[in-house]
């Protein structure tokens, strides 16, 4: 059965495919404010996300402005969360969406900006909902439990984990939630390209220093594959 769908997965909807990015997107550090895309692109972090919550709109524009400037000429790929319209305004790489957002958000408006799309997942039910809209990457999540936000659903574990990566190997792939570098071996035997950490990197002694140990863990995992 799961044969089957994952044909009928790769047949949908490719014509309406948002912008493609790189199917091996790498460490994906998920960062709080604009200092912190700024430190972590500087650090050679190939995927940042700015989560900055405010109720704010001026404050979020000037956070998301200076995310997108502090990217510049660092190579790194700058997704926005939730912010949309400001991601679009402000010229972002691209947008991250949970699925409640795909619910509110101009899937259409944000596809025609050009951005890339990525959409959160827990569950197989949602990884089929986002699937469909062709999005640029899909995260798989949580893998593990996670104290930095209040999870709906339960860790899916790394069983589970490995099927999904089977399933949907035809889309680009970030796993996320409560990884760290003694947990990135075993997730990346399931063949996601990137790996999404928050706390790996800025709750450590030396960010920069750790940045760089997981991505040469991620680079060493991935050349004996």
């Amino acid at each position: 059965r799961h044969c089957e769908r994952s044909v009928a997965i790769q047949d949908s909807g490719l014509k309406d495919s948002f912008a493609p990015c790189p199917h091996q997107l790498g460490l994906y550090a998920v960062l709080p404010d604009a200092a912190w895309v700024g430190r972590m692109a500087r650090a050679g972090v190939p995927t940042v996300q700015l989560r900055f919550k405010s109720d704010d709109p001026d404050t979020i524009r000037r956070e998301v402005d200076a995310a997108v400037q502090a990217v510049q000429g660092s190579g790194a790929l700058l997704f926005i969360n939730d912010h949309w319209q400001i991601a679009i305004d402000e010229g972002a790489y691209g947008v991250h969406l949970g699925q409640e957002d795909m619910d509110e958000a101009p899937i259409e408006t944000i596809r025609a900006a050009g951005l890339r799309l990525g959409l959160s997942t827990h569950g197989y039910a949602e990884m089929l909902r986002a699937d469909a809209m062709s999005p640029s990457y899909i995260a798989l999540g949580a893998v593990f439990p996670t104290t930095l936000k209040r999870m709906q659903t339960a860790p899916q574990g790394t069983g589970r984990l490995y099927e999904y990566a089977k399933l949907m190997q035809h889309s680009p792939l970030v796993a996320i939630g409560g990884i760290d570098e003694a947990r990135i071996p075993v997730v990346m035997q399931s063949g996601v390209g990137s790996i999404a950490v928050v706390r790996a990197v800025t709750g450590a002694d030396n960010p920069e220093a750790a940045a760089q140990t997981l991505q040469n863990l991620m680079r060493s995992l991935h050349s004996d594959n």
